[in-house]
């Protein structure tokens, strides 16, 4: 079996992440090759486009939201994640129990006695008007009932039981707007694609093709750490003989598509300013591939960052006065600091709209 070393496979990911060379594709496009974009911090997902897409234009991902097209939700690992309508729909079904146990696992003691059935038939009555309610007003319609604290009930219902929509103006470009819920099928117009009735996965089978597709080669344990579903053995012996086979360098078994692209290790990477939470990093259980093992927990921290031939090299931020400040994990060899700056550079621009482009290179430490 062919074995693909870390260098090899960060290359792979580049490509299959739009990283390698910025596509020419709509935005509803991008998103659903990706699988979705993580989007707790609402504006994340306008970076991670810009570096991604040719000529990225902001007020079409907006348009999108607004045109209902894509939309903001709870879904892989529990966590907002920015889909296409067709995916949410598609596949918030299969992952019902995962964040259902989920909440349980932080709430389980505040939840004890708390018919789960019960609380999401009540909370459905309430939102069936679809009108838009925060978390804490659709709390304060059901809370009487329980005895539970409002912070457990209320994540247990919105990140859980209710499949509900963040609804615009969240989520908009350069917008700061509070969440507030629809149930998802009123927002979209459409009801949600039920569980397969004979106990079949076809929706399981499908994310393992749509993961490798984007993420691949990968290992299982790779597919669990981006959807955070555990009862996905089943699909991947199903689509097992679509797929190729190769091992890492530390002997684990890859799977992967057999005509998606895998780039040679020494393909030419361009410097890319990734976002807060960027699934380039996060889709993995072994992230040895883009960054090394000291750095790992930056981006569980939320930390954005800058890649440098293909790996973690730098973090980044953006201060009051637009001005992008990088700050390198390790010496920059002056090309490398010049390529950070033109992209730096452009990165302020873009977030700015076009009224800084200040950039800021610190010492490494």
């Amino acid at each position: 079996m062919t074995v693909l070393s870390d260098r090899a496979l960060g290359r792979a990911t580049l490509a299959r992440q739009l990283l390698l060379d910025p596509a020419d594709m709509p935005v509803e496009d991008a998103v659903s090759h990706l699988g979705g974009l993580q989007a707790q911090e609402p504006q994340e997902p306008f970076v991670g486009l810009w570096s991604r897409l040719r000529a990225f234009d902001p007020s079409h991902l907006s348009d999108a939201l607004a045109g209902r097209r894509v939309v903001r939700t709870h879904l892989m690992r529990r966590t907002v994640h920015l889909v296409t309508a067709e995916d949410a729909l598609g596949w918030r079904s299969r992952h019902d129990a995962m964040l259902r146990q989920r909440v349980l696992g932080t709430y389980r003691r505040e939840l004890a006695g708390v018919d789960l059935d019960e609380l999401a038939a009540a909370g459905r009555a309430v939102m069936a008007d679809a009108e838009p309610r925060t978390m804490g007003e659709l709390v304060r319609a059901v809370e009487g009932r329980w005895p539970a604290g409002r912070r457990a009930l209320g994540e247990m219902l919105v990140a859980a039981l209710l499949p509900v929509a963040q609804i615009p103006p969240r989520g908009l470009w350069r917008t700061k707007a509070g969440v507030r819920n629809v149930l998802l099928s009123a927002w979209l117009g459409r009801e949600i694609a039920p569980p397969a009735p004979d106990g079949s996965d076809p929706v399981g089978q499908t994310l393992v093709r749509r993961y490798l597709a984007a993420y691949g080669p990968a290992t299982s344990a790779d597919l669990r750490a981006w959807c955070g579903l555990a009862g996905l053995p089943a699909a991947v012996a199903a689509v097992r003989p679509e797929l190729v086979g190769f091992r890492d360098e530390h002997g684990r078994e890859l799977l992967d598509l057999p005509d998606a692209p895998r780039p040679g290790p020494d393909a030419p990477a361009p410097l890319r300013f990734l976002p807060a939470f960027d699934s380039a990093i996060l889709g993995y259980r072994y992230r040895g591939r883009i960054i090394d093992d000291a750095h790992r927990g930056l981006s569980v921290a939320g930390e954005r960052v800058v890649l440098v031939d293909g790996r973690v090299a730098a973090t980044w931020d953006v201060g009051r006065d637009a001005t992008v400040t990088v700050t390198p994990l390790r010496r920059l060899t002056r090309a490398e600091r010049s390529e950070s700056a033109e992209q730096g550079q452009a990165l302020a621009s873009f977030l700015s709209d076009g009224e800084s482009d200040r950039v800021e290179i610190t010492a490494p430490d």
